[in-house]
């Protein structure tokens, strides 16, 4: 990873080069690994951790203040950054057989508390099994996410894989580009395509009145946290009867999704309509049971890494050290260690042998 990021281009001035770029980027996330917020917990974490610093940088000029630290971190292009961190991103993932790739949009509330500046919006790319976070990419508030991730996809490379994503991104464009780059997707439907959710829905009480055979169904239950949870899919072909999908070309399967709660002696049932270009009823189930780890990754920045907490917000400061943050989840994931992410990331904070090996394999 250190050898991609050594192709950031350093765009200071010769006079203000003292401290070299990426010493700085290691110190940051050595230092947000070990449970840093602010620029201050780094020039602390540097100050005190700079003999173990030594044994990877030469940092020969020592530790920068907070206030340049900072400084040099916002001036990084947030683009060049993330460009570096998916050359290595590329490195890691596994090439065979065919990946979910989930979507979903966060905001960073701390960003926002300048009244100046809107809080940072970013939409994220997961894979889902692995955990590896492909690509961030700022969206101009929740609004903006349709064509952030439209973007989004001509970019991260999807031949073979599957993409899911909310019901905010149910577009035909959306679907038209996930199948040009040659990837499947499945998108719930809501009330942003209520006259196709009500003709999905009607299709399938007339396919279990007429020919019920047609209608192929799993079942799952979950039990945590005192309740349980039953999951019904059922899945059934798209057909020309659904007068709306004449707009989704590649819909080769209509799904339906029964969620039922049962906790103490009360049950509540909620159904849920999802499009797909899968036919294979267990994978259209995997994905749409899974697509809920993207949430629970964005749940653990919160959690771990208190980003909600953040108040950077200057230039590409908040952006980068998001990114920084994800990779970090990303490499925290991937160590052996049995234990919790919140376990390892304090282990890191404590044992400097732990720390490099979150870093460096």
């Amino acid at each position: 990873m250190f050898d991609c990021l050594d192709e950031l281009e350093d765009k200071r001035k010769d006079i203000n080069k003292e401290y070299e770029l990426l010493d700085i980027v290691f110190l940051t996330m050595a230092a947000v690994a070990s449970g840093a917020q602010g620029w201050k917990d780094i020039h602390l974490f540097g100050k005190s951790k700079l003999s173990w610093l030594r044994q990877f940088r030469p940092f020969i000029s020592g530790i920068p203040t907070r206030h340049s630290i900072g400084r040099i971190i916002r001036g990084i292009s947030a683009e060049a950054l993330m460009h570096c961190f998916a050359q290595w991103i590329h490195q890691q993932r596994d090439s065979n057989g065919a990946q979910h790739i989930a979507f979903d949009g966060k905001t960073l509330r701390g960003s926002g508390r300048n009244k100046h500046k809107d809080a940072l919006h970013l939409m994220s790319a997961l894979v889902v099994d692995s955990g590896l976070m492909l690509y961030q990419s700022e969206s101009m508030g929740k609004k903006n996410e349709i064509k952030t991730m439209q973007a989004m996809l001509d970019v991260i490379p999807l031949k073979g894989h599957v993409i899911s994503a909310d019901a905010m991104h149910c577009q035909t464009k959306t679907l038209e580009k996930a199948q040009a780059n040659g990837a499947d997707a499945v998108l719930q439907l809501k009330v942003n395509q209520k006259r196709l959710r009500d003709e999905v829905a009607a299709y399938f009480h007339k396919v279990r009145r007429d020919t019920p055979d047609k209608v192929e169904s799993i079942s799952e239950i979950d039990s945590e946290h005192g309740r349980n949870v039953e999951r019904r899919y059922c899945v059934i072909s798209s057909d020309a009867w659904v007068s709306a999908l004449h707009q989704w070309p590649g819909v080769s399967s209509l799904i339906e999704v029964q969620r039922t709660h049962h906790r103490d002696e009360h049950s509540t049932t909620e159904t849920s309509y999802y499009l797909s270009t899968l036919s294979d009823i267990k994978r259209n189930s995997e994905v749409i049971r899974n697509h809920w780890k993207i949430e629970s990754h964005h749940w653990m920045l919160d959690v771990t890494f208190k980003e909600d907490e953040s108040q950077i917000y200057a230039l590409d400061g908040a952006k980068n050290m998001a990114l920084f943050r994800r990779m970090l989840l990303t490499m925290a994931k991937a160590h052996p260690l049995k234990d919790s992410m919140a376990g390892k990331l304090k282990r890191a904070g404590w044992d400097d042998g732990f720390r490099a090996e979150l870093l460096f394999g």
